[in-house]
């Protein structure tokens, strides 16, 4: 390696740090599976994004996410493979290219069916173009070899499969139901695709005269224009105030025809007034009740929620215009009694915010009732999937209990054409994975499938599924972990689960690692119309990749929202300048040094062996945490680690050897600088993959890129418990000796006597025998370290764990300010000393907890009580 290969900018830059770099990656085709069929395989599949439009800061968390697990399995020697893909989203694509051609005085009706869907693979190609550059600028490590979209052949002979198939068992059938319908878009929506909003609305309260003219009814209604469709009114079978009226008929106003009163159970007789109208065609309540006492269905609005030839003269209105002159004509005819204003709950499309209509229409459905017993059954076997947090396992499994048959059937022309074909002359449906070999007598559905129908088969149609001799099937489904958030349990985890089990028997995952939404800095969620939304390609401009990942996995806490923080940006910029910084230091004293120059073998100062132990305890615990997913606590130890112990302590150390004589010395320090900077950078490689591969490939390595190279493991040679305790109290000592300077004002360069009185042999041993550090960090002109000798009244002082520090300051001490002081610290002590008896004297406590905690909190009391004692027996003679 040549000095010019081993420098580092003067400072972090991080777009010359990512330029080329992912262009590299792929050209070395780092991210595809590494073929070792004896290594263990470990899968994971994204959550197909939208070809509509450009990633939001949500999406690149739950990506970094999946990169971060994907890079350190690659890393400790699994095959791994991250499937790559898009989601032709159905409605929502259609709405934004139908958008587009309205803007340019065009619909797809005057396009045509093929010309629009031509179009619309264009408007695909063009975003998901958009979406690869995204993915890059992230540093995804996908395998792009493989990336799948939904309306793939290969997807596409999945989707008519499963269809078939549940059809011919009878899961899937045709039928006429009351669905939520989406006016703007014309389609039906499934129960999920519907958002429930407060808005102001009113009940409008009428009379239905009785036909006999014996008097009136009245009912209530939030909305008036589908009375145009009534064909009954109901009351409670025992409600005494109307039962003599069961049987007779009321005249339908405005429509001025007869229609009978029903007798249901449906009817709540303590509900305004225990009359209600019943709309089979508009109500799926009153759909049900339809059914049961044979009512016409009488459906009022056409498919945009104008009102048709049946609505009379109000045909051709829009069903809120309608409404209007319904109330004013009922007012007219003294058949309104009244209008009560209130707030209710209404649907709104999630795709076009438009409000939803209830209306009767024909439609594909997937009985529920089965699939979900076999998923709910499933959770209780030792194949269950794995919900992180585990409080999700209850959200899927309440939704499954509750599900309703899935409306899969849409209006559209984008999307999976349902695979079923009407004859032209006869009634007979026919339905198959091909077309009718007499093709010209028949004439196919018209309508699509849902676009969760298709991603509900994800995990497993990517893999090459219905080939289940496919190589990718065989070696990597079921997958091992999906990464989401929790808004879409029900619409996709749900599904993908179902249809898994249903077809392949498995889980389609092992583990589902759920994350919540990022909001504002304000907590308010992020959207278009409140202008608050981030877009993470800026922040990257701005930070960098490997900034905005640091702070996606250092706030990440499985399950809750994340706000995102200029101001947490600006720190995760500055943590990565440190490591930069640091890196620079440790090149500039290794420069000539090759992989071979390493050695860990021979003598090592205490300061070698803690910092060997610290990066032993930091790789186990950053390892226990990546396996529960508890990607912000490893982030919390790796920071702590490189910061304070790396940086800010072991650095400043290593000058002590490194600027001095002992050329053995020195080596084993530019060995240790080598080596923990490299472990450092592994460990973080999976959560910063551009800064760390442009340090690692600049210090001594083995290997072409640290994408592939080894994760760190613990070596138990290296752990040393004795140097990492003696450590501890020497950084107690120089901390305490600092705080104390700074108190009075006296700087490093002023001459100070540093009395330590040490209590406990073993930390005299370990103080005398690294007085070269004291004197370094504390800069004493006299040093004396004794068990026992006369301490000076006007001195200030401190006590560590084993020992009592004292600086006499004649000069510069204030008896009273270093009264007060030493109270301060008394009460800390006195505070710590509560604490951790509570803890002691708690039996559930001492009896639960493993040995090894309770005897480190006792550890703990026999320390704060001896600081405790040590300061009181100070404050007592400096108040004699």
């Amino acid at each position: 390696m040549t000095d010019e290969q081993q420098n580092l900018a003067p400072k972090f830059d991080p777009k010359a740090v990512e330029k080329g770099r992912y262009k590299e990656w792929l050209e070395k085709d780092l991210f595809k599976p590494s073929g070792d069929e004896s290594a263990p395989a470990y899968s994971i599949v994204i959550p197909p994004p939208n070809v509509t439009g450009k990633l939001h800061l949500g999406h690149a968390w739950d990506t970094t996410l999946q990169d971060m697990i994907i890079r350190q399995k690659r890393m400790q020697g699994f095959d791994t493979l991250w499937l790559p893909g898009m989601d032709h989203a159905g409605i929502a694509t259609q709405a934004k290219v139908e958008e587009k051609l309205r803007g340019e005085g065009v619909s797809r009706y005057d396009l045509g069916r093929e010309k629009f869907i031509e179009t619309t693979k264009e408007w695909k190609e063009e975003y998901a173009g958009h979406i690869r550059e995204q993915w890059a600028k992230l540093g995804l490590s996908l395998d792009y070899s493989r990336e799948r979209f939904t309306l793939d052949d290969g997807l596409s002979d999945a989707v008519k499969k499963v269809f078939v198939t549940l059809y011919n068992k009878g899961l899937i059938y045709r039928g006429e139901y009351i669905i939520n319908w989406d006016p703007q878009a014309k389609t039906a929506l499934s129960d999920i695709e519907v958002i429930h909003k407060d808005i102001e609305g009113a009940f409008y309260h009428m009379y239905y005269p009785l036909a006999d003219g014996s008097g009136k009814l009245e009912i209530a209604t939030t909305r008036p224009e589908t009375m145009l469709g009534d064909t009954a009114v109901a009351v409670h079978p025992k409600d005494e105030r109307y039962q003599h009226l069961i049987g007779k008929t009321v005249i339908l106003p405005l429509v001025d025809k007869e229609i009978p009163i029903v007798a249901d159970d449906y009817v709540d007789m303590e509900f305004g007034t225990g009359v209600v109208k019943i709309t089979p065609a508009h109500d799926p309540n009153d759909f049900e009740v339809g059914n049961r006492h044979d009512l016409p269905r009488v459906n009022v609005m056409n498919d945009d929620a104008t009102m048709n030839d049946l609505a009379g003269k109000y045909a051709g209105m829009d069903r809120f215009t309608a409404r209007k002159a319904v109330i004013k004509d009922l007012d007219e005819l003294g058949l309104l009694k009244g209008i009560e204003k209130m707030t209710h709950s209404v649907g709104h499309s999630e795709r076009t915010g438009v409000v939803v209509e209830p209306r009767l229409s024909t439609q594909w459905f997937v009985k529920m009732a089965p699939l979900a017993k076999k998923a709910v059954e499933n959770q209780a076997t030792d194949d269950a999937v794995d919900f992180y947090p585990p409080r999700f396992n209850q959200t899927f499994l309440t939704w499954m209990e509750n599900v309703h048959d899935w409306v899969i059937s849409r209006q559209l022309w984008w999307g999976h054409r349902i695979p079923a074909w009407y004859h032209n002359e006869t009634v007979e449906v026919y339905v198959g994975e091909e077309a009718p070999k007499d093709i010209e007598n028949w004439h196919q559905d018209e309508d699509v499938l849902d676009t969760w129908f298709s991603s509900a088969l994800w995990p497993f149609s990517t893999m090459g599924w219905p080939d289940t001799e496919s190589h990718d099937f065989k070696r990597y489904f079921p997958t091992n972990t999906l990464v989401t958030g929790y808004d879409i349990i029900s619409f996709w985890v749900s599904r993908m689960i179902f249809q898994s089990l249903e077809f392949t028997g498995e889980r389609p995952f092992e583990n589902v690692l759920i994350h919540g939404l990022i909001r504002a800095e304000d907590g308010r969620k992020m959207s278009k119309s409140l202008g608050n939304g981030i877009d993470p390609m800026d922040v990257i401009d701005q930070y960098g990749a490997d900034a905005l990942r640091w702070f996606l996995s250092n706030g990440s806490t499985p399950g809750q929202d994340m706000r995102f923080s200029y101001e947490k940006m600006d720190a995760a910029w500055n943590f990565i300048n440190k490591i930069w910084n640091a890196s620079r230091f440790v090149l500039m004293n290794v420069e000539g040094m090759t992989y071979d120059d390493i050695s860990l073998d021979g003598d090592k100062t205490v300061a070698d062996k803690w910092i060997l132990t610290r990066l032993n305890e930091t790789i186990e615990k950053v390892t226990n945490f990546f396996d529960r997913f508890e990607f912000g606590e490893a982030g919390r130890h790796l920071y702590n680690f490189i910061w304070d112990d790396f940086c800010d302590w072991y650095i400043e150390m290593s000058k002590e050897v490194l600027y001095g004589e002992n050329e053995e010395q020195k080596q084993m320090t530019r060995s240790i600088l080598v080596h923990v900077l490299d472990n450092i950078l592994r460990l973080l490689h999976p959560i910063m993959p551009f800064v760390t591969e442009e340090i690692w490939e600049k210090i001594p390595h083995q290997g072409e890129s640290i994408v592939v190279a080894a994760y760190p493991t613990v070596n138990e040679a290296w752990t040393d418990e004795q140097a990492a305790e003696g450590m501890e109290v020497l950084k107690e000592l120089i901390r305490s000796v600092r705080n104390i300077r700074s108190e009075v004002n006296a700087p490093m360069s002023k001459p100070i006597t540093l009395l330590i009185k040490t209590s406990k042999d073993s930390v005299k041993d370990f103080f005398e025998t690294n007085t070269n550090y004291i004197e370094r960090f504390c800069h004493p002109e006299v040093l004396e370290i004794k068990e026992e000798f006369d301490v000076p009244d006007l001195a200030m002082s401190a006590v560590i764990t084993g020992a009592e520090i004292y600086l006499p300051l004649e000069d510069l001490i204030n008896i009273d300010e270093e009264i007060a002081r030493l109270e301060k610290e008394l009460d800390k002590w006195t505070s710590e000393v509560a604490l951790v008896e509570k803890k002691l004297s708690n039996e559930r406590f001492v009896s639960n907890a493993p040995e090894a905690v309770v005897a480190a909190e006792r550890e703990k009391q026999n320390d704060y009580l001896e600081k405790q004692a040590s300061v009181k027996e100070r404050l007592a003679s400096l108040k004699k």
